[in-house]
């Protein structure tokens, strides 16, 4: 975000022109309390804690126990207003703080904060003007223990958190899935010195090592070489250098390899050697470039030997001299794949410039005791990472004047892995990342572009009572069609970009201007319809037989599927022809053999013994879930198997939520003695699956579901819906047997697996013996 006004960035005066888009930046301040500062060299990190108002959409059930008319709605759905937590961060240059101070003064209406957390090397020397302007406090917290509180947050709770930089591939950021379990690790921590230092367990870390030769020498040095002051020129001349002029290489020792050492000709010999031999004069760009190989190799072969002599495989990088500098990357990166044979990865963080800021919050915070939490990164009202590639910005990358934003929401829920994952640490919910998948990606985001009007109308549709509901949907628009653009110039922004995360950002966006469910009256119109149908399906399926009934219930399960207001090909269908309905969905099906077709194996398997335990991870709400998945476990409950219903705690596109299917299922069980008694038995079971996505993340659901999964002895997964089994999970490997079924409503997406639109999915997978023992 740009400022008006320019600083004088010697002195820490501030030009007062400087008007700040505040509502942009200082979001939620009114409600904000508890607050952390971290002052580095050039960039200041402030962190506090403040509580949103969110309009949700809840249903509740009507008193049915007075005579129905047929005219009456189903459930009632009630917006009301709720209130979640959430944390934000905010980075900007140390020239602003005094207009920040300012307008933080002048806005915070909370006045129990009377401490504010500070760490960093500056926060000593700006404490009187802390204290001056906000009237708080300054309590002043230990940079390292901040460093690690900060770096173990995010790695638990953002994804996408680690990536690898490889500076030649399509895609610059290679995003890691962080691993369930973070430690040990390595932390090599590169500021004026280098810190190193093994984690051990959320409060157990030690600096096990360290060197005086770091980032501060790469400037100091650089700027006696080059005459150079500023860091990020030095970096720019770095990039641009050729370091062969300055440095001697084995080959210009040896005239080539140096064989019987196993050394390659093109190897550093002696950083600088040639500057004792040779009369010219040498380029500022050479040196810096010299000078940069030098350091990043000296600091990546400390962290090496550090790593062996501990045994640890996970080393994450960072500090000022790495901070997201593709040269500086680059250059640790070669450096640890070099000393290492490839064996240890160099790993980078993608908030690393905001651990300090995190850490020094949580040290504030303990009594609220952040970490019993699961959070999740609020993709609306955060920057993300910004491109950091030199080629972009020549002059240097011109950051002064923005402001980067991180925003966490605290979840309702604590998320843990499904226990059903064969290999939790290899599990990757997404199918196809686009920021590696060019094709792919300009498609989807042309995609997400072009539904974006339709979005907007069902938005203020969804809120027709309020006046101001075109205004705010106008606001979406704006801040949607920017993500994407965004996105479009650096897929990488919020790690890896996904068809999940587009969903998912517009969700966020949506909320942000308080439309929680622009589906809330579709969903109840057709849940009502589909009630209707319910025994007229049920009876026409009980007449067929045994093979002729799997056969109409699988049909039934994946016409269900066309249902999704998300697919623009079946919404144009439902808005033109309301009529439009399950045997209509029916035909519309392809006829088997199927896309990927396992029917015969599934019917093979349900003539043996029954299941203990099926859950059944549900789509949209309906036809879908009333005519389609209920009559399907209704067989499997008949046979002898549990059922766990697994649905989305939080409303997104037509999905069924968990308390609409409370509701549904209880008004099934009425008209359905089958049903009633399961339920009332408890052998038919809703839980919530922790999440509000049209997607599914299965390292990331609510810890009830994965106790009742345990409990239950589950030995099926069913995943149903182009989100959660085609767009995530298609390539999930599971522990016990599953089946993946969709109806593909995507044309391009179709024609890529190699089918048509409507071409059918029908995926059941039993693991191998070696996976069941897992």
């Amino acid at each position: 975000m740009a400022l008006s006004g320019g600083t004088d960035r010697g002195s820490h005066r501030m030009d007062k022109s400087i008007i700040l888009p505040p509502d942009e930046i200082f979001r939620n301040l009114e409600n904000a309390k508890r607050f952390a500062i971290d002052i580095g060299g050039s960039l200041t990190k402030l962190a506090y804690y403040s509580t949103v108002q969110h309009k949700v959409a809840k249903v509740r059930s009507f008193d049915h126990s007075a005579k129905e008319t047929d005219g009456d709605p189903l459930y009632e759905i009630s917006v009301q207003e709720e209130i979640t937590a959430r944390l934000h961060f905010i980075k900007f240059e140390n020239a602003y703080i005094e207009t920040c101070l300012d307008f933080i003064k002048d806005h915070l209406v909370n006045t129990e904060t009377k401490v504010i957390k500070a760490t960093g090397g500056g926060a000593y020397k700006f404490k009187d003007l802390i204290e001056k302007k906000l009237k708080l406090k300054v309590d002043k917290e230990d940079e390292m223990t901040c460093l690690i509180k900060g770096c173990n947050f995010v790695l638990k709770n953002i994804p996408h958190e680690a990536f690898v930089y490889a500076k030649h591939a399509d895609s610059e950021f290679r995003f890691q899935n962080t691993h369930p379990d973070i430690f040990p690790y390595l932390l090599i921590n590169i500021g004026s010195g280098v810190s190193i230092v093994k984690v051990e367990s959320e409060d157990k870390f030690e600096r096990i090592g360290g060197s005086s030769i770091g980032g501060g020498t790469f400037w100091g040095l650089g700027a006696l070489l080059t005459k150079t002051k500023r860091f990020d020129e030095l970096l720019q001349l770095a990039s641009k250098g050729q370091h062969t002029n300055v440095d001697m290489l084995v080959k210009d020792i040896y005239g080539g390899a140096y064989g019987s050492l196993g050394l390659t000709g093109d190897l550093i010999a002696s950083s600088f050697g040639k500057s004792a031999t040779t009369d010219k004069e040498f380029s500022k760009e050479d040196m810096a470039k010299s000078l940069l190989h030098m350091i990043s190799n000296d600091i990546g072969q400390l962290a090496c030997l550090y790593a062996k002599l501990h045994n640890l495989t996970r080393v994450y990088f960072g500090g000022f001299f790495i901070r997201g500098h593709p040269v500086t990357m680059h250059t640790i990166t070669y450096s640890i794949n070099f000393f290492t044979k490839g064996e240890v990865q160099a790993l980078f963080l993608r908030h690393e410039g905001y651990l300090g800021a995190i850490g020094a919050f949580l040290k504030g915070a303990e009594e609220d005791n952040p970490n019993q939490y699961s959070w999740g990164e609020n993709y609306a009202g955060s920057s993300g990472l910004m491109s950091v590639s030199p080629e972009l910005n020549p002059v240097q990358r011109a950051r002064s004047g923005t402001f980067d934003m991180l925003e966490m929401d605290r979840l309702e829920r604590q998320l843990v892995n499904l226990p059903l994952l064969h290999d939790p640490t290899s599990y990757i919910p997404d199918t196809v990342d686009l920021t590696e998948d060019a094709l792919a990606r300009d498609y989807w985001l042309y995609c997400f572009e072009d539904a974006l009007d339709g979005v907007v109308k069902r938005a203020v549709a969804s809120q027709k009572d309020q006046p101001e509901a075109a205004e705010r949907a106008e606001k979406f628009r704006q801040k949607y069609r920017h993500k994407l653009q965004t996105l479009r110039h650096q897929p990488f922004a919020y790690g890896s970009l996904t068809v999940r995360s587009l969903l998912d950002t517009r969700e966020h966006c949506l909320n942000e201007f308080n439309f929680p469910d622009p589906y809330s009256k579709i969903k109840q119109k057709e849940n009502d319809m589909a009630l209707k149908y319910y025994l007229k399906v049920v009876k026409s399926v009980e007449e067929l037989s045994w093979e002729q009934r799997q056969f109409a219930l699988v049909k039934g399960l994946l016409a269900g599927n066309v249902f999704d207001w998300g697919a623009k090909a079946v919404s144009d269908v439902l808005e033109t022809d309301p009529e439009f309905g399950f045997e209509q969905a029916k035909q519309q099906l392809q006829e088997r053999p199927w896309l990927v077709d396992a029917y015969s194996q599934w019917i093979e398997r349900m003539k043996g013994p029954p299941h203990k335990c099926a859950l059944f991870f549900v789509d949209n709400s309906g036809i879908d879930i009333i005519l389609g998945v209920f009559p399907f476990i209704r067989e499997l409950l008949l046979r002898g198997t549990e059922v766990v219903l697994a649905s989305n705690s939080g409303p997104a596109l037509n999905d069924v939520t968990n308390s609409e299917l409370q509701i549904l299922t209880e008004r099934i069980a009425a008209m359905d003695p089958v049903i009633q008694s399961a339920f009332k038995e408890d052998r038919l079971a809703l839980v919530q699956n922790g999440s509000s996505s049209p997607c599914l993340d299965l390292s990331r659901l609510d810890k009830v579901l994965a106790t009742v999964v345990r409990e239950r002895g589950t030995d099926l997964v069913i995943i149903e819906g182009m989100g959660r089994a085609i767009h995530t999970n298609y390539y999930a490997m599971l522990s016990c047997e599953s089946l993946k079924l969709a109806v593909i409503k995507n044309s391009w997406l179709a024609e890529r697996l190699g089918g048509k639109i409507f071409s059918v999915v029908f995926k059941y997978e039993v693991p191998s013996k070696s996976q069941e023992q897992h």
